[in-house]
């Protein structure tokens, strides 16, 4: 029984860690163990490397963000262990502000696929 509970547990922390990262990565870019790096495209324009060396429920995962000239997150390029297309990008779609201030996408565009983020509560 023990055991059943654990692999509950782990399996619902990395369905927790997953669903949140899509939510709210870019708070999480000063989280212990993330490594930034500023990158210069070919077009000239910077974005921002992010490395997860340690945490959530794939440690070494590394995303290119693409910044617009505010420096918001347009999309991101994923190097993740669980996609086994290097560099395949999403975008951020849709962002509102939340009563506290937090901005936050509603939806990732992957390839063909719109993934909305749920029922997030805010103003557009």
């Amino acid at each position: 029984m023990a055991k059943k509970k654990q692999e509950i547990i782990t399996e619902a922390t990395k369905y927790f860690n997953n669903d949140s990262f899509w939510l709210v990565a870019p708070y999480k870019v000063f989280d212990k163990g993330v490594e930034r790096r500023l990158v210069t495209l070919e077009n000239g324009n910077s974005s921002l490397l992010v490395t997860y060396t340690t945490g959530g429920s794939t440690p070494g995962d590394s995303f290119l963000w693409i910044l617009n000239d505010l420096g918001k997150p347009t999309s991101y390029k994923m190097w993740t262990s669980n996609i086994l297309i290097g560099g395949l990008e999403a975008s951020w779609k849709n962002w509102i502000t939340t009563e506290s201030g937090a901005q936050l996408p509603t939806i990732h565009k992957v390839l063909f696929l719109a993934l909305e983020m749920g029922d997030v509560k805010g103003t557009k």
